[in-house]
Formats: C-alpha cells, sequence, structure tokens
C-alpha cells in the first residue's frame, strides 16, 4: 500500500483514520499495561529495568557509557542514571570510570543482573508472543514492523534524537562505537 505523501487537509480524521487510531490507542495501551503487570509479577522488574538490562547484555563485554546506554534507549539521562543506581542495589549493575574519558562511566551488567535477565526473559517473551504475535499473521508481522519504522524516525527526531539514534532504536541495539 502506498504511502500518503501529503498531509492532510483538514485535522478531522476519515472513518477508516479514526477506527485505525482508536485501535491501535487501546491495542498499545491495554498490551503495555499487561506486559507491565506480567513483568512485574513474574519478575518484580519494570520495563525501563528490563530494557537497559537487555541492552548492557547486547553490548561486548556486556558493559557501555553511561551517555550511550541513555541515547540508544531514548532515555534522558537522569534516568537511566535512576535506573542504574536502583539497579545497582539489586547487584544486577555497577558503573565503572570510563577507560578512555575519565568524565564518563560505564554500565556494567553484572552476573547477577545476566541471570536475572534470562530469568526474566523467558516468561517476557512467552508474554509478548502470547499477547502480540500468536495473534497475527506472517504478513501482519511485517506490516507492524513497517509501520513502527514509518512512525518512529520522525518521533525520536521530535525527541532531539539523532538519524545514528533513530538507526540505532529501530535497528539492531548494538552500540558498537
Amino acid at each position: 500500500m502506498p504511502r500518503r505523501s501529503e498531509p492532510a487537509r483538514s485535522a478531522a480524521l476519515s472513518a477508516d483514520e479514526e477506527q485505525a487510531w482508536r485501535a491501535f490507542v487501546i491495542g498499545a495501551h491495554l498490551l503495555f499495561d499487561q506486559l507491565d503487570r506480567d513483568l512485574q509479577r513474574q519478575a518484580g522488574l519494570t520495563h525501563a529495568y528490563l530494557s537497559i538490562l537487555v541492552m548492557l547484555s547486547d553490548q561486548p563485554g556486556h558493559a557501555v557509557r553511561m551517555s550511550q546506554l541513555a541515547s540508544a534507549l531514548c532515555y534522558s539521562p537522569s534516568r537511566v542514571s535512576e535506573s542504574m543506581r536502583r539497579l545497582e542495589k539489586r547487584g544486577w549493575v555497577r558503573r565503572e570510570p570510563s577507560p578512555n574519558d575519565r568524565r564518563g562511566s560505564l554500565a556494567v551488567l553484572t552476573d547477577a543482573g545476566y541471570a536475572a535477565l534470562k530469568a526474566a526473559e523467558v516468561n517476557h517473551l512467552q508474554n509478548v508472543r502470547q499477547y502480540l504475535f500468536d495473534r497475527l499473521t506472517e504478513e501482519q508481522i511485517r506490516h507492524l514492523r513497517d509501520i513502527s519504522r514509518a512512525i518512529a524516525p520522525p518521533l525520536l527526531a521530535a525527541a532531539g534524537f539523532t538519524a545514528e539514534h533513530v538507526e540505532r532504536a529501530i535497528g539492531d541495539g548494538r552500540l558498537v562505537s
């Protein structure tokens, strides 16, 4: 289906657009709310904490600069810092001075954090499959990916993220620098 190239002339949505919008809003809200409740109940984690653990596990040496972690997750530096503080209390991460820059610090995933991630991941991915992917055809999954990749870049740019951040967010998530 070709993309609409011209902005709508009116702020009013067509009947199809309104139905799609309402279905998207309620579906996305309910999906993320259910996934968050399940994650809290099953693993004692918030989605933000899980995202940090996943990002660190994907990096060489399970370590990355704090500023890169914030950028890659599209989180503010203060959000990452506060989350790291709480994850440190659990022994799941630690901060280390950056070997290349005295001003920066590295976020490092500990063995305990990796174990917590692996324990949480099984149930979380089963829940994602149950609530989302098991209800979609292969074609719908491709459409979901394509739609998400179409709407994410301008939203990331509007939030002040660069083209590089956009690619990281919708690409494979690796922060090789």
